[in-house]
């Protein structure tokens, strides 16, 4: 199934793209140029009414990178609805706070790779140990 787009993000998300927080470039550094286990990336696409910071098409992973806007009232329901949607697409949401990805990226890179591969994950990627929010 082919979801489509609005057409009217394609602009923002270009925007977002040149102005990426620290974590999100942090992370970017990592997965840009398929160097993550030739996993293809893509960071700020739109998907239906929604920008994502990174998504993996073929692997249906999406990653999303909140800061502290996302935490504020009435902002975890919206988070919720999104979520719910994209799931409904068949994508896994990967949640980690800011801090999370600049504070224990190895552990961030590793807990992509155990999804990715969709095995049980190592007993060093127990999830509150990176606070998910999966």
């Amino acid at each position: 199934m082919t979801i489509r787009y609005n057409p009217h993000l394609k602009d923002y998300a270009r925007r977002l793209r040149c102005s990426m927080t620290d974590a999100q470039n942090k992370m970017w550094h990592f997965l840009r140029n398929n160097q993550l286990d030739n996993i293809r990336f893509y960071r700020q696409r739109p998907i239906g009414h929604h920008i994502v910071d990174v998504v993996s098409r073929k692997k249906k992973s999406i990653i999303e990178i909140d800061g502290n806007q996302h935490y504020q009232p009435g902002q975890q329901a919206k988070d919720k609805k999104r979520n719910a949607f994209l799931s409904s697409l068949g994508y896994r949401i990967i949640r980690w706070s800011d801090r999370d990805v600049l504070t224990n990226m190895e552990g961030c890179i590793q807990y992509i790779l155990y999804v990715s591969k969709k095995s049980p994950p190592p007993p060093s990627l127990q999830k509150r140990e990176l606070n998910l929010l999966i």
